[in-house]
């Protein structure tokens, strides 16, 4: 991302897919920071989750930037959301268990992003999902993408 009136400032979209659920997956993610754009995807071609998924776009986009900067990451995941901004800090008291006393499910990807967002200042935002956000709807591209580049280097 490169220097401009808001270098330090990026607008995160982003999203995951698995097909079926579980299945091979996909992840996108849009960063703008100013006039610049970086287009992220990645994928898993063997079994996976669309939660896992949406959760790899956070955790990798923000992997992506270099130096500190303010956030804003747009998901249409209430469970991305909720459980960053919520659920997670009662699931770290808990030594990562829920509220009914089991393991936290995709614990791993959970405590990569809490430390990828230590490195920012981040606000989060829910978007509905497939409703035309021009944001969202190129994340959700980008995460068909990843999928089915994963897919066709598995089958390579």
């Amino acid at each position: 991302m490169s220097d401009g009136p808001l270098a330090d400032e990026v607008v995160i979209h982003t999203d995951g897919a698995c097909i079926p659920n579980p299945g091979p997956g996909g992840w996108g993610a849009l960063l703008r920071q100013g006039p610049h754009e970086l287009e992220l995807c990645g994928g898993e071609a063997g079994a996976t989750t669309n939660n896992r998924m949406e959760l790899m776009a956070p955790i990798q986009a923000l992997a992506a930037l270099k130096r500190r900067s303010v956030v804003h990451i747009y998901t249409d995941s209430t469970y991305v959301r909720s459980g960053i901004t919520s659920w997670v800090i009662s699931w770290q008291r808990n030594g990562w268990r829920t509220s009914a006393k089991q393991p936290v499910k995709n614990v791993d990807l959970w405590q990569q992003l809490v430390e990828a967002v230590t490195h920012h200042d981040v606000e989060w935002h829910w978007v509905k999902g497939h409703a035309g956000d021009e944001g969202n709807e190129r994340a959700d591209r980008l995460a068909a993408r990843g999928l089915e580049e994963a897919v066709q280097a598995a089958q390579a």
